[in-house]
């Protein structure tokens, strides 16, 4: 009778050892998977004051500008206050103002104002564009491909980029008038 006891219990450690390893087999490979893709995506999408600013071309929202689409390197010898926003962030709405005030000055001194939007409906943005009457350019990012480029993380993050097309500052969260004010100076093209 030990005989037959012990080949069940012999064949089920087997099995046990078996399924262990397989576990923890899936479980390093899944581990080494992920490194590999957050190593490249980070190197890939690593955007930080002193580099080039990622080229991109996005439909506008609002109709009262001149141009249908944004497109950073159509924007060349120019400064530009790249800010990224959506209507439902406090800090993004209460930046929005100064924004516009500061807007019609710096944009005969050489600078585009560029609010990308991350909405998910357009609906909103227009109603928001509409209570601030906003006349810089407000390109619509649907797919999140320029958020994603610029490696955004909380809103509103804001790219500023001098007429070389280079980042001079990376700045995350809320802007003062007289912050944005400040950085616009910094990337205002030599006249």
């Amino acid at each position: 009778m030990n005989k037959n006891q012990s080949t069940p219990n012999k064949k089920q450690k087997k099995k046990n050892r078996l399924i262990f390893r397989t576990v923890v087999l899936a479980a390093l490979l899944v581990a080494v998977v992920y490194a590999l893709v957050s190593n490249l995506s980070n190197d890939e999408t690593s955007v930080k004051a002193g580099v080039e600013a990622p080229d991109f071309k996005l439909e506008q929202i609002n109709e009262n500008n001149e141009r249908e689409t944004v497109q950073l390197s159509k924007l060349e010898n120019k400064g530009v206050m790249l800010n990224f926003w959506g209507t439902w962030c406090g800090p993004c709405e209460d930046e929005m103002p100064y924004m516009e005030s500061l807007y019609p000055e710096y944009k005969k001194k050489g600078i585009e104002i560029v609010a990308v939007n991350l909405d998910t409906t357009k609906f909103v943005v227009h109603k928001f564009i509409n209570k601030y009457d906003l006349t810089f350019p407000v390109p619509y990012d649907a797919n999140k491909e320029v958020m994603n480029a610029y490696n955004v993380g909380p809103l509103p993050s804001t790219f500023f980029i001098n007429p070389d097309g280079e980042i001079e500052e990376v700045v995350e969260g809320g802007l003062t008038l007289d912050k944005i004010e400040g950085y616009l100076q910094q990337i205002q093209p030599e006249q």
